[in-house]
């Protein structure tokens, strides 16, 4: 009985499995198209360059590039630095409140 269960359940399953490396109105958001948080975008980030600006999905930070602390705002003034690097950055209250925390994108084996 079990089996026939696991089978249904993995049938039902794998359009879902299959549907998340698609692009789609949501999520899986290429570079340049418009988002609300960086979990839309493929990127992991969403940026804006000031204030007023529109939200837009954005590459992370390479080595040496400007760079944010990952945020629980998932909206980015400067995107979080690609993986393995980490991001050098004055991590004060006044800084984050302020949206003035940036940083550069660092090997953290240098």
């Amino acid at each position: 009985v079990l089996p026939a269960r696991l089978l249904l359940a993995l049938l039902l399953l794998a359009p879902a499995l299959s549907a998340q490396h698609e692009r789609g109105l949501i999520f899986n958001l290429d570079t340049g198209e418009l988002c609300l948080q960086s979990a839309q975008c493929k990127s992991g980030c969403c940026h804006r360059a000031n204030g007023l600006s529109l939200a837009r999905c954005a590459p992370k930070a390479a080595e040496s590039q400007e760079c944010s602390p990952k945020s629980i705002y998932g909206v980015y003034y400067k995107c979080p630095c690609e993986r393995g690097l980490t991001c050098d950055a004055d991590r004060t209250i006044v800084g984050s409140i302020t949206n003035k925390d940036f940083g550069v994108c660092k090997d953290p084996q240098d």
